[in-house]
């Protein structure tokens, strides 16, 4: 029993040292356009991120259930499997947040969850049916989406001020941009912090359904796989301080080194971005908020003109997508046979 709860409660900090992380790894979605274009200094920004960051987290778990159960049986993952999940998509974080690529927090966590659950269970207990429709359709369909908004909405936005003059749409984009920057940050915890809370809820589901006791009922999960209130408040809580610690690497290139843009640039490619999130959020789907983002900067920078992105910067980036997931699956299948070495299969 001592065992398997000092398990469950590693597995926990574990989960949320993840979302600290996603908060710091993914800070630039929310203010790297705001800061790029000097609307906000980046302090100001980064703790503006934080506040909403940890108001979008609280404001549903539809995306937590999803992560809880719509990849496998709760029944058939172990506190180790949760373990080895968390820690493969945290190692893949760092590594992308320290060379300055805004990869995938979601597929890095939904990869590591594929990686754990395959070395434990084999390739027959990972729901690879939900894996096509909820993740490899979306990550086509929400970039897609993102940029085809954020191109059509800069082109009316162009249209509509043709004959403002520079001044104005100067200080117009500028307060614009100070709204659209709040709605991304909401979004980005509407949609981010639920995979973390989706994690710890499936440890606990996991511990229970082992025949382990010693839990107070404040902490179980409903029946209906509602997630608990304690689980909000730190994914909450732990993504909104990872938001506060900034992101400085990432914001660089999603700021400027793919697209030097304009705040009424930055406000489309916001717009577009939280758009496209809270819509995913709302049916339950875990979209990447980094692809969204990044899909809707090159939105705006073409409807520019072509060359205006810089596609080099945009290609590596593309790789870091393609390679998320089975990276981190890699590096979790690993952390999976050690740990079980370590702490055994079954608990």
């Amino acid at each position: 029993m001592a065992s398997a709860l000092t398990l469950l409660v590693l597995v926990l900090v574990m989960a949320l040292v993840f979302d600290y992380i996603n908060g710091f790894h993914d800070a630039a979605n929310a203010i790297a356009t705001v800061v790029s274009t000097g609307v906000l200094p980046i302090r100001t920004a980064v703790i503006l991120a934080g506040i909403l960051n940890f108001v979008g987290a609280v404001s549903g778990t539809a995306v937590a259930k999803t992560i809880a159960s719509g990849f496998a049986d709760p029944g058939t993952v172990t506190q180790v499997v949760v373990l080895a999940a968390v820690t493969g998509a945290s190692v893949w974080n760092l590594i992308t947040w320290w060379y300055g690529i805004p990869s995938s927090s979601s597929h890095a966590l939904i990869g590591g969850l594929a990686g754990g659950v395959v070395a434990h269970a084999g390739v027959a207990g990972f729901k690879w049916s939900a894996l096509g429709v909820k993740v490899l359709v979306p990550l086509v369909v929400s970039p897609t989406a993102g940029f085809i908004v954020a191109f059509a909405l800069m082109v009316a936005l162009t249209w509509i001020l043709r004959r403002a003059s520079p001044r104005f749409v100067a200080r117009a984009s500028r307060r614009m941009q100070l709204v659209s920057a709040c709605l991304m940050a909401f979004s980005h915890g509407s949609n981010d912090a639920q995979k973390s809370m989706g994690v710890m809820t499936l440890a606990v589901v996991a511990f229970l359904t082992a025949g382990h006791g010693g839990l107070p009922a404040w902490m179980h999960p409903a029946s209906d796989g509602h997630v608990p209130l304690w689980i909000i408040g730190s994914c909450a809580a732990a993504i909104a301080l990872g938001t506060f610690a900034g992101g400085k690497r990432i914001i660089r290139t999603m700021g400027s080194k793919m697209l030097r843009i304009t705040p009424l640039q930055g406000f489309a490619a916001e717009t577009a971005g939280a758009g496209t999130l809270l819509a995913a959020s709302s049916f339950g789907v875990p979209v990447s908020t980094t692809h969204a983002i990044n899909a809707c900067i090159m939105g705006v920078g073409a409807s520019r003109r072509i060359s205006a992105v810089r596609w080099g910067v945009a290609g590596n980036i593309l790789v870091a997508w393609v390679l998320t997931l089975p990276a981190s699956a890699a590096i979790s299948f690993a952390c999976q046979l050690v740990f079980e070495a370590i702490f055994g299969a079954g608990i």
